[in-house]
């Protein structure tokens, strides 16, 4: 009895740090703090679990955590940053196959050779197939998304066909709902008769199909929502297996997972001015009709180069940077860290303005400019970056496109009417830092890169930051 209340105790414990770690994770300052506070928790939980339960072999306990540990770690110091978003899906999966493993065995130990195995049977039952199902879906979902922003392809007949596209099959709904109807048949079938096992191991091959099928037609501007929403899936199956299990920390914590990260991709959602519903089923493209890049850009691009750009410094007042994906692929943050510390040496407010889907992952500007220790309260949200752009002197934006596209505002039947947008082109002097004219994922062509006040420096990143740096120094 004492030890039950110690290990409930601990569990609460546990719990609380917790939360007190997503608290801390809502700020970049405390991010850190956040971090280290709810691996703690974790830490207590799975160590009182393991003594709780009276383990009798330890030897793979001990390989399973020596051998997790030296991956963990080689992936946390070899993957760049470009590779985070990756990452962060591919852990969201590991979630989920964890989830519908250990519900799998459960299912095994429990009701191998007895279908009415004591009076909590049936939510055990239930709890293991939404296990089955909704971790299947979060591993295969995630692998899927892992690819498409890893830019992954196959060959088909001789053709190459890149996973960061959208892949739409024909009946695709069609197809989508046939394997809900069979998974949740399944789920039935798990639950009625849970002595056969291969029922069990059919829901996770359905659920695996519908993950796939799910996320393959999902482009890759809408990342952000799929990894958020991966995110919120793998705490619902960890909730379900906790239930499983009847282990009150795992309940917990999953649930924490779950909440936030369907709150995330609410947010992302209102970032986008788009449904959920729009985000997963339907596909972002240019209208027919819409006005071409030849009639948005003859005749009205004005290329620069760093000697010009330079020039447009002096005497400046405010300058700020908004990045995109381009600054992460380039893997410019210091060389743009270095330019703002020459600017502001020279009395100039370098600011930086962060849209909430700008990159692959949430968060994932912030994670990039954090990296290069640029200062936290440098970084501004949409909203507030907003309200000091008309008063700024020169813009640049690195690597950006769909975000900082007037069209949003201006043209109801734009793919992108309504979006929430960085509006760059209300500064005094826009400077857009890309490597071509090509259009972003909404396949639309941007207005901005045509205005009065905007300069293409056409180059790419990190090499137009250094040559920028290069020109300061010498004016």
């Amino acid at each position: 009895m004492h030890g039950e209340i110690l290990r409930d105790l601990a569990y609460l414990l546990a719990s609380v740090l917790f939360i007190f770690g997503l608290k801390g994770l809502a700020h970049p300052r405390s991010a850190v703090r956040g971090n280290l506070t709810g691996a703690l928790g974790m830490l207590i939980a799975v160590a009182v679990t393991l003594v709780a339960g009276g383990v009798l072999h330890w030897t793979w306990i001990v390989v399973g955590l020596v051998v997790g540990s030296v991956i963990g770690t080689a992936l946390a110091l070899r993957v760049p940053m470009t590779g985070m978003p990756q990452m962060v899906g591919l852990l969201n999966g590991f979630g989920g196959a964890a989830s519908f493993l250990v519900a799998g065995a459960e299912l095994v130990l429990k009701f191998g050779g007895d279908a009415h195995a004591g009076p909590g049977a049936l939510q055990e039952k239930i709890a293991i197939a939404a296990s089955g199902l909704i971790g299947s879906v979060t591993l295969f979902g995630s692998l899927i998304a892992a690819g498409k922003l890893q830019e992954l392809h196959f060959s088909w007949k001789g053709r190459k066909i890149w996973l960061s596209s959208s892949l739409l099959l024909p009946g695709r709904h069609g197809i989508n709902a046939l394997c809900v109807v069979i998974a949740v048949a399944l789920c039935v079938l798990v639950v009625r008769n849970p002595e056969t096992a291969a029922w069990y191991w059919l829901l996770v091959l359905a659920a695996a199909v519908l993950g796939i099928l799910i996320t393959i037609p999902i482009g890759g501007a809408d990342m952000p929502v799929v990894i958020a929403l991966l995110n919120s899936y793998s705490g619902l199956a960890a909730t379900a297996t906790g239930f499983v299990l009847s282990n009150n920390v795992l309940i917990i914590a999953g649930s924490l997972v779950g909440a936030s990260g369907l709150i995330l991709t609410s947010i992302m959602c209102k970032a986008m001015n788009r449904s959920l519903a729009n985000v997963m089923f339907a596909t972002l493209g240019p209208t027919a009709g819409g006005p071409t890049a030849d009639e948005v850009y003859a005749g009205k691009i004005k290329a620069t180069s760093a000697e010009e750009i330079a020039m447009l410094f002096d005497g400046v007042q405010r300058v700020v940077i908004v990045p995109g994906y381009g600054l992460a692929v380039s893997q410019a943050q210091h060389a743009v860290r270095e330019l703002a510390t020459l600017l502001e040496a020279r009395g100039v407010e370098v600011l930086y303005g962060i849209h909430p889907v700008a990159g692959r992952m949430p968060g994932h500007m912030n994670v990039l400019l954090a990296e290069a220790d640029i200062p936290y309260d440098k970084l501004k949200e949409m909203d507030e970056i907003n309200s000091v752009l008309p008063q700024t002197d020169v813009a640049i934006v690195v690597g950006a496109n769909d975000v900082v596209n007037p069209v949003a505002r201006t043209d109801p039947s734009s793919p992108i009417a309504g979006m929430p947008i960085i509006d760059v082109d209300k500064a005094r002097t826009v400077v857009v830092i890309k490597r071509s004219l090509s259009p972003g994922f909404a396949g639309i062509p941007n207005p901005l890169f045509a205005m009065d006040n905007t300069l293409m420096f056409f180059n790419d990143g990190k090499k137009a930051f250094d040559e920028l740096i290069a020109a300061v120094k010498e004016s």
